[in-house]
């Protein structure tokens, strides 16, 4: 069952979409060469404490901390560690959450840490982060959920990979449902896997988190002993982006993002949804 959303369930959405904004501003500025990812989850956790929210993330599933913190060839899941010290050339996947009243917000992104950056590197953020615009863009009134996943992969095809081959497209792990929990129905494939057929039609209150995973190698992956970092089973690095969107009837509002997505989505062509709390 899809969980559907009235407009006073999107704006307390909304509230959780942008404490995880903070976590991201916030986590971002502190990501830096010495740095270890165990200080970006406590940055993070001043942050849910400075605005009365909740981590969704600590205790799910017996996950010890409130950030995931992936770091180079790390997918995702990657648990925050004074051991993981980041370092110049580094690139980290930062995905978090909040909870207020009891609605969720999810969202991540991909840093660079330092300086000096692979032109590959720069790329592959950069496809991973416009693929989930792709697939935003394609949340529309009357579309069905394969639409989305249509629109993530069939962008992430069209770019060329410096010095040639394919991107990965991570096969085990895509977007969800968000509302009351984190992870609800229904699941969001990144690409198109005919045998699951089209999928719900997307009407007013659907709420997903949109989550492109991608590498410069393998779309395959592996979970290390600590049941919970996935890596590429090939070591090559990847990146990861998110945003959670609630679908209204005046258009699709990223709940995680500051400005509501009215930016990127302008460049789509759409409109981004009123923001219930401007």
């Amino acid at each position: 069952m899809v969980q559907i959303k009235t407009p006073e369930q999107i704006a307390k959405m909304r509230e959780a979409g942008l404490v995880v904004a903070a976590i991201h501003a916030a986590t971002r500025e502190a990501a830096v060469p010495g740095a270890s990812t165990k200080d970006l989850d406590e940055v993070a956790r001043k942050v849910l404490a400075d605005h009365n929210a909740k981590p969704n993330f600590l205790g799910y599933g017996g996950f010890p901390a409130t950030i995931c913190t992936s770091v180079n060839e790390v997918v995702v899941h990657g648990i925050p560690s004074d051991e993981v010290v980041l370092k110049d050339g580094d690139i980290i996947s930062i995905d978090c959450g909040a909870i207020i009243d009891g609605w969720h917000g999810d969202a991540a992104y991909t840093a660079f840490v330092g300086s000096g950056h692979a032109p590959e590197l720069i790329e592959l953020s950069r496809v991973t982060e416009e693929s989930m615009w792709a697939g935003i863009a394609a949340m529309k009134l009357g579309n069905r959920l394969v639409d989305i996943s249509r629109a993530i992969e069939t962008y992430i095809r069209r770019q060329p990979k410096p010095g040639g081959g394919k991107y990965g497209i991570i096969e085990d792990y895509g977007g969800h449902g968000i509302g009351t929990e984190m992870h609800m129905d229904p699941h969001l494939l990144n690409y198109v896997e005919k045998r699951r057929g089209k999928g719900p039609k997307l009407i007013p209150g659907f709420c997903l988190a949109i989550e492109p995973m991608v590498s410069l190698g393998t779309p395959k992956t592996e979970v290390l002993s600590d049941d919970w970092t996935v890596i590429t089973t090939d070591g090559t690095w990847s990146s990861h982006w998110e945003h959670s969107i609630a679908l209204t009837e005046e258009g699709p509002l990223v709940l995680t993002a500051p400005d509501g997505g009215r930016a990127k989505l302008a460049g789509h062509g759409i409109t981004a949804a009123p923001d219930p709390l401007a």
